[in-house]
């Protein structure tokens, strides 16, 4: 089957004059094909190879170097959120994989209100993301939720494993009377996986809904307001093809986002999926200078993981094979933090006994260690020519990785096109000081 595939990487320890050559370097490919190179081990959820933050949340280990190029991911934690202040959320440029310190990343414009985060969009931006760090490995998830509006306005609400299986609720501010849901395997497009629920009592900007995902290892339901609107079973998604059951199966994040669809320079079919092109002169945007959407309550409960999982630890999750399915999962204690922004899997102390912060350890520089934030999530109707269960997806613009936080509001920071599979190293190439470790 095939899967994503594109490209970035990490700029490595070097001499200022080598530094200077990064902006215009075009970093590797890769691919289920093309694996990341040892030098760059890190496959991105763009398709792009790094180090850093590129090992971290949205690190495909199916694409990269080796299985143990990614960070492990921390284990599920049970809780609620609340939001009297961002203490707890860490820009997507300074996250290093300390989920205890951390239970957020994001890029983009959060902000609070009235005890609620609000996800907002300013003029040309493509918006806000935010990632819980603490991976689900099935469990229920809900959230109190006000989406955004307007044609081209897309607020979502999902679950997204470094494998790319997808759980979705996804607005689409043209039409404030239902919510979309959808699902996806490994990244196979299968856009007849999509549905939608109306929603009652009001619209979804006006009105509070509680939305949850309620997902166990033989069954996932979309529950709104407490009413089951739609089950998927894991023994009705067997592929006789393939031999396998192509259900939702790996540890994953939860993420919220708003973010531009109908952005002019995105594919016509996701223009046209999104009620249209976004109108940056809207209500919201003459009135507060952003679209937003409003996030109130979030609530976790981790379920046991599947009958015969190795479990050795309560640390961290990691793959022991490349099928990409549940029982490639083991529990581990195994650590999720990496000392700098220069390290990886393969050495996750890389730049521990350097001076100064950790955090800008070696010759760094933001377009090959911080993944850029393409806003949005996951896969989109519209976003690719293929459809049907043996079509890989194009590069999906809105699976959230660790992304550049570019907080401009300026058009140079719009949407790119779901169909674009590589970026121009010069887009994010601002080089961060910092010193270079010397090897003995």
């Amino acid at each position: 089957m095939l899967r994503l595939a594109s490209t970035l990487l990490f700029a490595y320890l070097a001499t200022s004059a080598a530094a200077a050559d990064d902006e215009d370097f075009t970093p590797p490919d890769c691919s289920l094909d093309k694996h990341c190179p040892e030098k760059y081990p890190c496959c991105s959820v763009y398709g792009q190879c790094g180090t850093g933050a590129y090992c971290l949340g949205g690190c495909d280990p199916l694409m990269s170097y080796s299985l143990d190029s990614c960070a492990p991911m921390p284990v599920c934690q049970s809780t609620t959120y609340k939001w009297d202040n961002l203490d707890k959320a860490a820009k997507n440029n300074e996250y290093l994989g300390n989920a205890t310190e951390s239970d957020w990343v994001y890029s983009g414009f959060p902000e609070l209100e009235d005890g609620n985060l609000l996800l907002t969009m300013p003029k040309n931006s493509v918006g806000s993301l935010f990632a819980n760090n603490h991976y689900v490995w099935y469990g229920k998830i809900g959230a109190d939720i006000k989406s955004s509006r307007g044609q081209g306005v897309v607020t979502a609400f999902i679950l997204l494993s470094d494998t790319k299986d997808e759980i979705d609720y996804e607005w689409v501010g043209s039409d404030l009377s239902e919510v979309q849901t959808n699902w996806y395997f490994q990244g196979i497009l299968d856009y007849t996986n999509g549905d939608s629920s109306k929603v009652n009592k009001g619209n979804t900007f006006e009105e509070w809904h509680h939305y949850e995902l309620d997902w166990s290892p033989e069954e996932l339901k979309w529950v709104i307001d407490g009413k089951v609107v739609r089950t998927l079973t894991k023994e009705s998604t067997f592929n006789e093809s393939s031999n396998r059951y192509e259900y939702p199966q790996t540890p994953s994040r939860m993420q919220m986002s708003l973010w531009p669809a109908g952005q002019a320079s995105n594919a016509q079919g996701t223009i046209e999926w999104a009620g249209g092109e976004i109108d940056w002169d809207a209500q919201d945007i003459q009135e507060r200078g952003y679209y937003y959407a409003t996030v109130g309550e979030v609530s976790v409960e981790c379920y046991d993981p599947p009958s015969g999982t190795n479990v050795v630890g309560d640390v961290s999750y990691d793959f022991k094979d490349d099928a990409g399915l549940d029982s490639s999962v083991e529990i581990t204690n195994n650590k999720t933090v990496l000392a700098s922004l220069a390290a990886t899997g393969l050495d996750m102390d890389y730049g521990s006994n350097s001076t100064g912060d950790n955090n800008s350890t070696g010759t760094t520089n933001n377009n090959t260690s911080v993944p850029p934030n393409l806003g949005g999530t996951g896969n989109e109707p519209g976003s690719s020519t293929g459809s049907g269960g043996d079509t890989a997806s194009t590069n999906p613009p809105g699976s959230f990785n660790q992304g550049i936080d570019d907080s401009s509001g300026d058009g140079d920071n719009a949407a790119a096109s779901p169909n674009e599979r590589a970026l121009k190293g010069s887009f994010f190439a601002v080089l961060v000081a910092i010193v270079v470790l010397i090897t003995m």
